[in-house]
């Protein structure tokens, strides 16, 4: 799947008033009405098989799975083959009951031999296979440590990225709105300079048709029509020149 970019329009290290009150409650507002407007068309996720929630089900896991639905209690346990009864009263006199008995007497033997040599062995290597225990442990926190300072020192350069390319950029912005202003200021003043010539050159031009046919003889009127012109050429001159 191509990856899209994302522009944001934001700038939160550069941007101020989000500690104004009301800003954070109109967010979370803007944030819940998107959630109730958005309605997903699409299952993301089917690509992917159906889920088997059994695999790891064991059949002692389904007995008692079943069991707490049943709402059984859990069996006790059975401390049986701890014990060493003799024979019921109505065969002991059958060798086979006692054969069983004695086999049974040998195994608890044997169980509480393997106890002593287990403490026997713990008594003796137990302090030092504790140590190497703790070294390794010790050993994983220490890089568990070194990888999250180097986490969280890999954030904090990548927050100060993102600070300084935002107080850059918001740098930017605001030189870029103090030159729109300034030219929409300039070309307001100039369009009302425009106008008020526009104004001044009609006002002037009648005044001048009056005076031309207030005139008495022809030579008076081609004089002051000679006038006119090279006027009319001086101010188109400096209207050129100032816009």
């Amino acid at each position: 799947m191509a990856e899209r970019e994302v522009v944001v329009d934001a700038l939160p290290y550069y941007d101020q008033g989000y500690d104004e009150p009301g800003v954070r409650e109109s967010a979370i507002a803007l944030v819940e009405e998107e959630t109730r407007r958005y309605r997903p068309t699409k299952n993301y996720l089917e690509y992917l098989p159906p889920p088997n929630y059994n695999a790891f089900e064991t059949d002692i896991m389904k007995a008692e799975f079943e069991r707490l639905q049943a709402r059984l209690p859990m069996e006790m346990l059975s401390m049986k083959r701890y014990e060493l009864p003799q024979p019921p009263a109505g065969k002991l006199n059958d060798i086979t009951a006692w054969t069983e008995c004695l086999e049974n007497s040998q195994a608890q033997l044997e169980h509480q031999a393997l106890r002593i040599l287990n403490l026997d062995l713990m008594s003796e290597f137990g302090a030092s296979a504790w140590k190497a225990h703790i070294t390794v442990l010790v050993q994983m926190v220490d890089n568990a440590q070194k990888q999250l300072g180097e986490l969280r020192k890999h954030i904090q350069e990548i927050n100060w990225q993102r600070k300084n390319e935002q107080s850059a950029a918001g740098e930017k912005l605001k030189n870029l709105e103090a030159s729109w202003v300034g030219l929409v200021s300039k070309n307001y003043e100039i369009e009302r300079a425009c106008a008020e010539l526009e104004k001044d050159v009609k006002d002037g031009g009648l005044k001048k048709v009056g005076r031309l046919y207030s005139c008495e003889n022809i030579n008076q009127r081609r004089q002051l029509v000679q006038d006119q012109l090279f006027e009319g050429t001086l101010i188109g001159f400096s209207y050129g020149v100032e816009s």
